[in-house]
């Protein structure tokens, strides 16, 4: 009976879930510059008579009580920030703000969490427990709003004893949702490398201490090195994927070079001895040629892991909303998410809302769409897997 309700209610209240998705859309905030999405997430919850915090400056926490509100706690979390790309899709709820896109979902997943509330709050006689609902800013930037919030106490008074996440999945169909139990998300680090020579005509190479040449064999040797290092069944990925220079010519050598890269795995104890390796070998490769190395590295996100038993009930519950062969089996993947951080600390289950949409693309593209159906299945999903909850 509960489960009719809620897919009831998601599906009257689908129109009006487009419409906030749409506002979203249109007005991105990039990360921990939420201003105008905290205001208007806070006025969503207010009107349905739910109770509100600020945290992070830009958060925004939300605080359900349905029957015996002391018995469990359950935490959802969303995402809201917006990423630096200018929108191409020509649609009438195009990104006005020059330069600023929600590219990744992250308006689908406030929608969904804003939804899933409305629902919870109108339902609230019919379950048990305290829903803590998460509206955090900054996932697509360092230090991430999740680390941010930890530290403020987001997961104490109340405490929640599992969370739960959600994010959109392009490559499945809606009315698809994509879970996965254990290792679910790498680790993601930030390489900054600066090389330091002796530039000049590049005629005259023999006068010079090439930072060119110095970042080529850096590149190179450096991947051998995690390749010949790294634990074949650990998944490790180490990818260059900007070098420049300032100013120069064809025929010119720079006096220096920068490196830009990302460094990703799923084990802690080899991510910090990879990290030391690969800063002592390229300060080596720069000496040996002459010239210096600045090698930092911007220690990001760790590795997500949704845990076994909540993933196991999680799950469950979703093929009972969905029905068992619309829930897939999803791959370990190599991209960061901030929402690892809540991992570490409590239970967590991220899972991929199926949002597939023919003229769309993939996640950070600049004409990235999604079919709103899928807003009716994220929302009514969310709010049944909260209600499902067991301690």
């Amino acid at each position: 009976m509960l489960k009719k309700k809620v897919q009831q209610l998601a599906k009257k209240y689908l129109n009006q879930h487009i419409s906030i998705r749409r506002h979203l859309h249109q007005y991105p905030e990039l990360s921990f510059k939420e201003y105008q999405t905290c205001q208007f997430v806070k006025e969503k919850l207010e009107a349905w008579g739910i109770e509100t915090q600020i945290m992070a400056t830009t958060g925004v926490i939300g605080i359900i009580k349905g029957k015996n509100p002391s018995s469990k706690t359950l935490a959802l979390r969303a995402d809201m920030d917006a990423l630096p790309i200018q929108e191409i899709n020509a649609v009438n709820y195009k990104s006005q703000h020059d330069g600023i896109m929600h590219a990744c979902g992250h308006d689908v997943h406030t929608t969904c969490l804003l939804g899933a509330a409305q629902i919870l709050q109108e339902l609230k006689e019919e379950w048990e427990g305290t829903i803590k609902l998460i509206f955090q800013p900054g996932e697509e930037q360092l230090p991430g709003g999740a680390s941010v919030l930890i530290k403020e106490g987001v997961l104490h008074n109340p405490s929640p004893t599992a969370i739960l996440g959600q994010h959109v999945e392009p490559l499945l169909e809606v009315g698809k949702i994509g879970v996965k139990a254990g290792l679910f998300m790498a680790s993601a680090d930030e390489i900054h490398v600066t090389i330091r020579g002796k530039g000049g005509h590049g005629a005259r190479p023999h006068q010079c201490v090439d930072t060119i040449l110095m970042a080529a064999q850096l590149i190179v040797q450096l991947q051998q090195l995690v390749s010949r290092n790294a634990d074949p069944l650990m998944p490790t990925v180490l990818t260059f994927g900007k070098i420049f220079s300032e100013g120069g010519a064809t025929n010119i050598i720079p006096d220096e070079v920068k490196i830009l890269g990302t460094l990703r795995t799923f084990d802690e104890t080899w991510r910090a001895a990879a990290h030391e390796r690969l800063r002592k070998s390229a300060q080596l490769i720069c000496e040996s040629m002459g010239g210096t190395c600045n090698f930092e590295i911007l220690k990001g996100y760790p590795f997500l892991k949704n845990n076994e038993h909540l993933t196991q009930l999680t799950r469950q519950q979703m093929e009972a909303y969905l029905g068992a062969e619309n829930v897939i089996d999803l791959p370990a993947r190599m991209g960061g998410e901030d929402f690892a951080f809540y991992s570490q600390q409590i239970p967590a289950c991220f899972y991929r809302l199926g949002v597939q949409n023919p003229n769309g693309t993939g996640l950070h593209t600049p004409n990235f769409d999604i079919d709103e159906r899928s807003l009716e299945v994220g929302v009514g999903l969310m709010a049944w897997l909260a209600t499902q909850h067991k301690t």
